[in-house]
């Protein structure tokens, strides 16, 4: 089956025809941030993003920042989408557009949308077409020069956006990617997830911390629809290929492991098939060629990688 790509400006003009305003408000950041203004914690949680804050001061470098637009697709995460929310907002970053895309959730979820209003530059809690559906509605209305999802039972580490778009600035670079980090829910234990230097050659094999990715508002491409749970690998298949890179070797973002989670959910497995059927279908992207050797030769780049990465460590001990 040949994929479908959609066309953003169709859902653009839809929510224009609602009476969307566009470009839609920023979050603001007031001069002493945002910590004293949002709602207080739901439990009795500290830290990060609870109780602390990236502080404001840490933009003063730059005159100008410029926009970065955050989706957050979002069903039943009632759990964790406050902590997502506020692991947005709480970056401080001064030009940032946040929209929360919600597929009508019936748990908590909609009362803290609610709740976070005032500080989302859109959201809407309403039956959509599932979580690909939901990316692309929310980035139809994006007018960032930068752009990311976040899914909702995902969230940044502290001080993310500082450092990601402070390197696009000074690298000029398309793509920027970096580690990340597993955060088990049964027990607790964090799990860090570091990538490779991303070759062209070897974007088949699914290394890239979806969380961790941002990229230029100039290669965004919207994502496929008919996939359940691929929809980030494929999207990088498209949109990363021959287009400038930088990978950030710091942990950017931290996804819950737990037994809803498509990952992890045995019950997704059906899915997870159907997805790479379709990937691999001729009409798509095809079957991998020489899937063995491909194999092969990350193994021995990784090898080198690591061996590169120690050389250099002691040179700078």
């Amino acid at each position: 089956m040949r994929f479908n790509l959609p066309d953003l400006n169709d859902y653009r003009t839809r929510f224009l025809n609602d009476g969307i305003v566009s470009p839609l408000k920023t979050t603001g950041t007031p001069e002493n941030g945002l910590l004293g203004y949002l709602p207080g914690c739901s439990g009795d949680q500290t830290g990060w993003p609870w109780t602390a804050q990236v502080d404001p001061d840490t933009y003063n470098g730059n005159n100008y920042w410029p926009k970065l637009t955050i989706v957050t697709p979002s069903y039943n995460q009632g759990a964790f989408i406050e902590q997502t929310i506020r692991a947005v907002l709480l970056q401080n970053y001064p030009n940032l557009e946040y929209i929360i895309i919600d597929g009508g959730s019936t748990d908590n979820t909609r009362e803290i949308l609610e709740k976070y209003a005032p500080w989302i530059s859109y959201w809407q809690s309403v039956s959509d077409d599932g979580q690909a559906n939901a990316i692309n509605l929310g980035f139809s209305l994006a007018s960032g020069h930068y752009r990311a999802w976040i899914n909702s039972d995902d969230y940044y580490l502290s001080g993310t956006f500082h450092h990601v778009i402070k390197t696009f600035i000074k690298t000029k670079v398309s793509f920027i990617y970096g580690y990340a980090y597993n955060l088990h829910a049964d027990t607790g234990t964090l799990e860090m997830i570091k990538v490779l230097p991303v070759l062209d050659y070897f974007l088949r094999m699914p290394t890239l911390a979806q969380p961790s990715c941002f990229w230029s508002a100039g290669i965004h491409q919207p994502v496929i629809e008919q996939l359940q749970c691929s929809m980030d690998y494929e999207l990088w298949l498209r949109m990363v290929r021959g287009n400038s890179r930088k990978l950030l070797r710091s942990p950017l973002s931290v996804a819950h492991v737990h037994r809803q989670a498509k990952t992890y959910d045995p019950k997704m497995s059906d899915a997870w098939q159907n997805d790479h059927d379709l990937i691999c279908h001729p009409e798509n992207h095809g079957p991998v060629q020489q899937w063995a050797r491909k194999i092969w030769l990350h193994k021995i780049y990784n090898r080198f990688i690591k061996l590169i990465e120690k050389v250099t460590f002691h040179q700078r001990a």
